[in-house]
């Protein structure tokens, strides 16, 4: 095992990023101001607009409900950049008591201005359609809003009556708020001792991909056993945010488990069951299929659990340095359009980028959009492996997209999660196939190949096996309060269905599913990133058969930001995702690269 230093060493100088392009420190002066500003604007607000909007529909100007929507961006804006600087210094250091305590009372702050924005939404839904249309119609600024206030309409139906609604809001802060803090918090503290060593996390998961068999083995051990020792914790923290939903759920009137998520994506029900559906279906030909032949490049009749990420034998091991990985997302993005390159370059010059893992440190990595008036920032825990490159390409699309969309402004820039992948999963598409352009070798393609294959079975198969986890976790939950086996139980049963019997599950994996921060941040999340991974093999197939111009319908798409539903977003490629044929075709892209490294594999 390659010892931390010598990682270190070779990856080269890893950036943290600046984040006083918000705020200068904590204790400025500039973030105190705006925390004061905001507290007084929100009040403000309240007084001028509340029991007013009726009449504001009526008219136009600086009486128009157009310009009240823009009074609420503006606080939107102000209240954004307080939050996220608040979160990303947090997620900097989320073991410093000093730091949580910021955090912690920033939230409080944050929450309590936002009690009094909290009518806007709710009065703004009880004005009569007709008087909206209306609106709409006459005041050309509210016009421009249009897309969102649509938008919000949909949620009419399963809001709370104002008091009602308030209280959901403060109560956040010691209910839901609290345990996705404690989550992190202990997260975030956990070590992991492989051969005396003492790891933290992303150190740990990273050995799961190293050559030799015997250290997987033992990191793999290393995180069963301290999962198992913090067990009843994550146990207790699922269990109360499961039930919390149920309440939420109930007290609005959702049907489904799901359907929450649902809306808050924009998107149908029915579209979710059919991607699950054909997901599902596609296992034996994707997952089982390719682990066998995983299991015979081994020379495994089995892999066991902490084989499934293992390097082929024909994996260069070598650690890419940063300056490597950052040379080969922007020449794979530039190859593309240059100005995607720009934006990505814009990342790495301008200190939008924290790389280096470090204690403390949030795992896994993100895109944090800001706000409008800022710009958004990439974390990574980078450590020079093949997909810590495609991690950052993934993280970089992210940040290309939500630089793009900042012009819809702070009220329509967020991309609904069934399009938020989009742009990630693009940008890694784009790496892979730049980087396999220029690979001759055979060996080294069929690693290369086969490391894609395997990106896309997590991407796809192992998210749609994470939402049916959280399906029957969700529906158990109903009755009663689960302990620790049963969860464990839940997740093997997915588990087993996904892998397939080429992968052997011994004792340890019932723990895995602790650690997997989607369940506990957002509910159900997870099959976004399946949508966007059969969404992106369909576009690149247009890419790849398109004449000339896919790049500006691609750069119209992406600064529509949430202003357009994902049919109007899709239809000038001529994709459609109500069409079951649409996922089909998603997932034959993964089939044929299975058959391309059967082929390689014969030859």
């Amino acid at each position: 095992m390659v010892d931390a230093a010598t990682i270190d060493a070779a990856l080269g100088d890893l950036p943290r990023w600046k984040l006083e392009d918000l705020y200068p420190a904590p204790t400025s002066q500039a973030f105190r101001d705006d925390m004061e500003k905001a507290g007084a604007e929100c009040r403000a607000f309240e007084a001028k607009w509340k029991g007013r909007l009726t009449d504001a529909a009526g008219k136009t100007g600086d009486e128009g409900l157009g310009k009240a929507v823009q009074e609420f961006e503006a606080l939107e804006d102000r209240m954004g950049r307080i939050g996220s600087y608040a979160g990303l210094t947090y997620y900097t250091d989320t073991s410093d008591p000093e730091i949580g305590k910021f955090f912690g009372d920033v939230q409080a702050k944050l929450t309590d201005d936002a009690s009094h924005l909290l009518f806007f939404a709710l009065e703004l839904n009880r004005i009569d359609d007709d008087v909206i249309e209306a609106a709409l119609a006459a005041d050309a600024l509210a016009a421009h809003y249009r897309p969102w206030i649509l938008d919000l309409r949909m949620d009419k139906p399963y809001q709370l009556d104002d008091r009602l609604e308030q209280l959901f809001l403060e109560k956040s802060m010691t209910g839901a708020g609290a345990f996705n803090r404690l989550f992190d918090e202990t997260m975030a503290a956990l070590t992991f001792t492989v051969d005396g060593a003492v790891l933290p996390l992303e150190r740990t998961l990273s050995l799961l991909q190293e050559p030799d068999p015997d250290t997987r083995r033992k990191a793999a051990q290393a995180l069963a056993a301290t999962f198992k020792a913090n067990i009843r914790t994550f146990a207790l923290i699922t269990n109360t945010l499961a039930k919390d939903k149920e309440i939420s759920d109930r007290w609005r009137g959702f049907t489904d488990i799901a359907d929450s998520r649902h809306l808050a994506n924009r998107v149908e029900r029915d579209v979710v069951d059919a991607l699950a559906q054909a997901v599902r279906a596609a296992y034996p030909r994707l997952s089982h299929r390719y682990y066998a032949m995983k299991a015979k490049w081994l020379g495994m009749e089995r892999m066991n659990f902490w084989d499934r990420n293992a390097p082929l034998p024909e994996t260069p091991d070598r650690l890419i340095p940063w300056s490597e990985a950052r040379e080969t997302v922007l020449s794979a993005y530039g190859a593309f359009d240059p100005d995607m390159a720009a934006i990505a370059r814009r990342f790495f010059d301008g200190g939008w980028i924290d790389a280096p893992v470090r204690p403390g440190k949030a795992p896994g990595a993100f895109a944090h959009p800001t706000v409008p008036s800022a710009h958004p920032y990439v974390l990574v825990n980078y450590m020079g492996k093949p997909r810590d490159v495609m991690t950052l390409a993934h993280e970089l699309g992210h940040g290309v997209h939500q630089v793009l969309a900042g012009g819809q402004g702070a009220l329509m820039a967020s991309t609904p999660l069934t399009l938020a992948e989009t742009a990630s999963v693009f940008g890694e598409m784009l790496t892979f196939r730049a980087l396999l352009e220029r690979t001759t070798d055979r060996r080294e393609r069929k690693a290369m190949l086969a490391q894609k294959v395997e990106d896309m079975i997590n991407t796809v198969v192992r998210q749609i096996a994470f939402y049916e986890f959280e399906r029957k976790l969700h529906t158990a939950r109903k009755d009663g309060e689960l302990t620790p086996e049963a969860i464990g139980q839940l997740w093997l049963s997915v588990q087993a269905e996904s892998l397939g019997p080429a992968i052997a599950i011994s004792e340890g994996y019932e723990t895995y599913w602790a650690y997997i921060p989607h369940f506990i941040h957002s509910p159900f999340y997870v099959y976004a990133y399946a949508f966007g991974d059969c969404l992106v093999n369909s576009l690149y197939a247009v890419y790849e058969k398109a004449e000339g111009g896919f790049q500006q319908k691609y750069f119209e798409m992406l600064r529509a930001g949430g202003s357009k539903h994902h049919s109007e977003l899709l239809a000038p490629f001529g994709l459609d995702a109500t069409d079951p044929a649409f996922w089909e075709k998603g997932l034959s892209m993964i089939e044929g690269l299975i058959d391309e490294l059967e082929a390689l594999d014969a030859a």
